[in-house]
């Protein structure tokens, strides 16, 4: 009997703190909602003679809608010793009191509770995308050990540890395959949809899901280094940095609210003297300018738009690492790539394959597979897999192999002698002469050629090249719409940098480049731009991402450049460039409206107050709703 009551209780205990934890993300709004309802009765204890319980109900609207803002605006004054927006207001609800307003007083408290609210929404919806991503991240995992497998914390696990993933279950942390086979969903890390094959000696990511086959994973990295973690990170600290915009209006702020304070001082007393008013109008409008003039509406203008524009980014792919960086993308005029995995896949492929008349192509490719297949070179290893793909040949071990350091390979298949290589390593006469001279016409297209001869006569010339991202072209066009020029760096020579440029659709390009090169020509482009964003993924591009206004960098690059740039491309989709650079224009120009229209309310109404046309209920909704609209404006930016 006593064990029940214990789980009852345990069970309500666990009730109480789930309702709790629903409820705190809206219990500012709650607050408000409740105020509201006070005001309510206190309005309609008004009307009657009970006058003591009408303000008892306006003083719990006071104390129950603006604890949050009161405390934070408290807490603020003390912790910058600077006077904030949040003081105003508590002043003007004051002041409203004393003169004997307490229903305008409790309406100020009560539409700036919810405005606070709002913004707190703001916050909390930025703040889902990590919720979410961090509900991905498993918490435990199958350790195998000597005694078999057992369950340990991620935390616990250490680099080299061998993790067994099952059917179903998310991948731990980084690692390599050294078991298994099994194809792995990786939407949550690159955008893919369709499930990525991995078997022995393929990576595996954090966060990403294995369908359908157990593999056992050499841990790479440990958990707080992984790729996901990283994702993490990067929007964590984009929502804590500000933009330059939002910078100035704090600033702005502090120096604002002093003058306030001031000339609503003055407005106690000049109008008495200098225009005859009485000393109630007189500090009656003076509590109304302390309402109308605060720069509530104003110093919302950014932030929630901020906060929006970088929680829809990381919704589709595009982390930002601060307000900052996608600010200035809305000024960008020109942007730099780095060629090889950034406009290209970084791989060579087969692209051509000109066999000599009197030989049969699968047999010939099948020998060239066959004796490229014992080298680790890319250029050996892309023939190796474009003949498993085209033939399905099954490959062979040659009787003799030599590898000729910078030239190529050497072997004996069957007692005939194959050469495989460049030009210059079969005999560059023949090699210029084969097929009318089919060798000229291709390196001129920015391709690589190897020579395959068969006891001195060339039997094969095959083609290689970089091949161009699918989605460059495209990405590259809807830049240029946008008014951005496109240049090309590459450390390729002139003759190869203009057949990629050509087929990519730059702008212009600069050949022969070299990391440092790259940072120098990065600085010519900012004289020459103004504003310039640089793309790059390997390390090698790191010091110029770091010399560009804005460093971009693909999801798949190295973690050099994933932590010296500004943007990261999740889904290494170049498009996305194209619609962060929108998303900032988009916000450039909701922060504009913002920005005019809170400032313009402030006069209107100011104006309003000196000519004593205006009211302070009026006052109050005006700059209460003011804030209002500025907010959801801004929360504007969280739909795509």
């Amino acid at each position: 009997m006593i064990s029940q009551t214990k789980a009852l209780t345990l069970e309500e205990s666990n009730e109480e703190l789930n309702l709790l934890e629903k409820i705190q993300p809206h219990a500012e709004l709650i607050a408000a909602l409740i105020s509201g309802v006070f005001i309510l009765f206190g309005w309609l204890f008004s009307k009657g003679d009970t006058g003591t319980l009408s303000i008892t109900f306006y003083l719990l609207a006071f104390v129950i809608g603006g604890f949050a803002k009161a405390k934070e605006g408290i807490e603020e004054t003390i912790e910058n010793k600077e006077l904030n927006v949040e003081m105003l207001m508590i002043f003007a609800a004051v002041g409203s009191a004393i003169i004997g307003y307490w229903t305008e007083g409790a309406i100020l408290i009560f539409i700036f509770a919810v405005s606070g609210a709002l913004e707190t929404y703001t916050m909390n919806k930025s703040q889902k995308e990590i919720s979410a991503l961090m509900e991905m991240q498993p918490e435990e995992a199958w350790l195998v050990t000597s005694r078999g497998e057992e369950k340990v914390q991620v935390s616990s696990l250490e680099i080299g540890d061998h993790i067994l993933i099952k059917p179903g279950e998310r991948v731990p942390t980084d690692g390599m395959v050294i078991k298994g086979t099994t194809s792995i969903d990786e939407a949550a890390i690159s955008g893919e949809a369709l499930p990525v094959t991995k078997a022995a000696s393929d990576e595996v990511f954090a966060g990403t899901v294995n369908i359908n086959g157990a593999i056992t994973v050499e841990m790479t990295k440990p958990s707080s280094e992984t790729l996901f973690q990283k994702i993490i990170d990067l929007v964590q600290s984009a929502q804590s940095e500000k933009s330059p915009s939002q910078l100035f209006i704090e600033r702005f702020e502090g120096t604002y609210v002093k003058v306030v304070l001031l000339v609503v001082f003055l407005m106690m007393f000049l109008p008495h003297f200098l225009l005859g008013w009485s000393w109630t109008e007189t500090f009656y409008r003076a509590m109304v300018l302390l309402v109308v003039a605060s720069p509530c509406a104003l110093v919302a203008s950014i932030m929630p738009a901020s906060l929006s524009a970088i929680s829809n980014g990381a919704r589709h792919g595009i982390l930002f690492k601060g307000g900052a960086h996608l600010e200035n993308l809305s000024n960008l005029k020109a942007i730099a790539f780095d060629k090889t995995g950034t406009l290209t896949k970084g791989k060579p492929a087969v692209t051509d394959t000109l066999i000599q008349q009197g030989y049969e192509e699968e047999e010939v490719m099948t020998v060239i597979a066959s004796i490229e297949n014992q080298s680790n070179h890319p250029l050996a290893q892309a023939i190796v897999g474009h003949v498993r793909r085209e033939t399905g040949a099954d490959l062979f071990q040659p009787d003799s192999l030599e590898d000729v350091s910078g030239w190529g390979v050497k072997a004996m298949v069957d007692g005939t002698e194959w050469k495989i290589g460049k030009a210059e390593f079969v005999g560059k006469e023949i090699a210029g002469k084969y097929m009318d001279g089919a060798y000229s016409g291709l390196a001129s297209q920015g391709k690589t050629t190897v020579f395959a001869a068969k006891n001195g006569e060339i039997a094969a010339l095959i083609a290689l090249k970089d091949v161009v991202r699918k989605e460059t072209v495209e990405a590259l066009q809807l830049l240029k719409k946008e008014g951005v020029e496109t240049i090309m760096l590459t450390g390729d020579n002139e003759k190869t940098a203009g057949a990629i440029a050509k087929e990519a659709g730059v702008t212009s390009f600069i050949a022969e480049c070299l990391p440092e090169t790259k940072v120098e020509e990065l600085k010519n482009l900012k004289n020459h731009f103004g504003t310039v964003a640089m793309v790059g993924d390997g390390i090698n591009d790191a010091p110029a991402l770091a010399t560009a206004n804005v460093g971009i960098a693909m999801g798949e690059g190295t973690d050099v450049a994933l932590e010296t740039a500004d943007v990261v491309l999740m889904k290494n989709d170049l498009t996305r460039i194209a619609e962060a650079i929108k998303l900032s224009k988009k916000m450039k120009r909701i922060v504009q409206q913002n920005v005019v229209f809170s400032i313009g309310v402030i006069m209107v109404l100011i104006a309003s107050n000196l000519l004593q046309v205006l009211d302070l209920p009026y006052g109050v909704i005006g700059h209460e709703g003011s804030t209002i609209l500025v907010i959801l404006n801004g929360l504007r930016l969280l739909k795509s």
